[in-house]
């Protein structure tokens, strides 16, 4: 094909693109070229037409000008066989012309355009060479997640070796795991990927667990389960027309479950009636089938339904899957707000207390913050001596 017919090509790609047929109805270049007013733009139409002509030998693109061969409609186009007899030739080609100007009073000229349209997006291919998108996975992340959903990005990211931009059209996804459905959706109109460019498109799924632990009795809170993602990108191309990209990407989640809190035992350093400075000594249960990092600790807590006020500890453990980890929290309080409590106080008898709060945790899926809370509990306060801690005085709730 001649250079200035593949200018032409590339002009009425890039004005279908801009039609509403393409842009609004979301049909493929193959069928809106064959289009009229109002569907596509008169300026596609006479592309349309111009490029018929070119294809024919009878116009050429100089990329700011369209030229009309008047020759061409005597001597035919190039490279077709020729004749000894100039005159002979030329009676040949009048004669055919004053047939086909016939036939196109008859049927009309667009209806042989339609005719050329049928196979137009074979040759726009050999004029420009359009090629297939590709799309890969490459990352997927859990910005937010807690005991009740969690939040995931999907990246896609979608090359474009075009050179116009494509549409698109919709992005379906689906979650699973072992086969069954957690959550599915679908984008549309998800945006445009630039010409000869790349685009990371970002697909945003939230997994509601409560959802899941409803529709499926056997995922317990704690467990980590496997996922597959799929994810089918549907681009609108030219020549190709409507191409659906399948992705897929497979993984492990958590579904969290908080830890168990006690106060074992509150034992004091420093004990008087208007300030008494002691330890709390705290046991944290991790009742997930993962590590939890502690990192930051902040609580309230209530001894005999008064609070002895609010706190916050940066201490780093770790705590080990289905495991304890044990530790000490200093405080300081005023035992003579108790009332009557504090009788039994000193008499070392139980002591009801409630503690809430949350802890913030780095685990193999990201950071989380998840509540603690501990209602209707008993501890005793005891009192150090030279520093030793009696295993014997172990509280009972």
């Amino acid at each position: 094909m001649a250079k200035s017919c593949k200018g032409l090509a590339m002009e009425l790609v890039k004005c279908l693109s801009e039609s509403d047929c393409v842009k609004v109805d979301k049909r493929s270049y193959r069928e809106c070229a064959g289009e009229k007013v109002p569907s596509i733009p008169s300026e596609c139409v006479g592309l349309r037409e111009t490029y018929f002509n070119c294809k024919r030998g009878q116009a050429c693109y100089t990329g700011n000008l369209i030229l009309v061969d008047m020759r061409a409609r005597i001597r035919g186009n190039k490279g077709m066989a020729s004749s000894d007899d100039p005159e002979v030739v030329e009676r040949k080609y009048r004669k055919e012309e004053k047939k086909e100007d016939e036939h196109e009073e008859k049927e009309g000229f667009i209806e042989k355009v339609k005719d050329f349209i049928h196979d137009i997006g074979e040759k726009i291919e050999e004029a420009i060479g359009f090629g297939k998108p590709t799309a890969d996975v490459t990352g997927v992340h859990l910005p937010s997640i807690n005991l009740h959903k969690a939040e995931i990005v999907i990246d896609v990211l979608i090359k474009n070796p075009n050179p116009i931009p494509i549409p698109l059209v919709d992005i379906d996804y689906l979650i699973e795991s072992d086969g069954r459905k957690l959550v599915s959706g679908l984008i549309p109109d998800a945006g445009t990927v630039h010409a000869h460019g790349s685009e990371t498109v970002k697909i945003p799924v939230t997994l509601i667990y409560d959802d899941i632990k409803n529709t499926y009795h056997d995922i317990k809170p704690g467990s980590i389960i496997p996922y597959r993602i799929r994810v089918a990108l549907i681009v609108d191309v030219p020549i190709f027309g409507r191409l659906t990209l399948p992705l897929e990407k497979t993984g492990e989640i958590p579904i969290p479950y908080k830890p168990d809190v006690d106060i074992e035992k509150i034992r004091f350093e420093k004990f008087s009636f208007e300030e008494t400075t002691a330890n709390l000594h705290l046991k944290l249960e991790n009742k997930n089938d993962f590590d939890l990092g502690l990192n930051a600790l902040d609580y309230e807590i209530w001894l005999s339904d008064v609070s002895i006020g609010t706190a916050e500890l940066t201490k780093s453990t770790k705590i080990e899957k289905n495991g304890i980890s044990k530790m000490e929290i200093p405080i300081t309080f005023r035992p003579k707000d108790f009332g009557s409590a504090l009788w039994d106080m000193i008499r070392g008898r139980g002591i009801g207390y409630t503690m809430k709060g949350n802890i913030d945790v780095d685990t193999p899926f990201g950071n989380m913050k998840l509540p603690i809370s501990k209602e209707g509990g008993t501890t005793r306060l005891k009192k150090g001596k030279n520093g030793e801690d009696d295993d014997d005085d172990v509280d009972e709730d």
